[in-house]
């Protein structure tokens, strides 16, 4: 499963860095870093994975 994220979509509100920390950040500047974009499909890093895309409130994320 891979990490998308839609760069110029991201408003930097971070629902998702909470959500997966482990996954992703904010950088100093509020944007968006995917550390690890590709996780096992029946990890609990995948279930992180689709709780992040689903707290975006702008649909910066998407998983395939």
């Amino acid at each position: 499963m891979h990490i998308e994220l839609d760069t110029p979509r991201c408003e930097g509100h971070g629902l998702c860095e909470e959500a997966a920390p482990e996954l992703m950040h904010l950088d100093d500047e509020g944007d968006l870093v995917i550390d690890v974009p590709d996780v096992d499909e029946n990890s609990d890093r995948a279930e992180r994975a689709r709780a992040a895309v689903r707290v975006c409130p702008v649909a910066a994320l998407r998983l395939n």
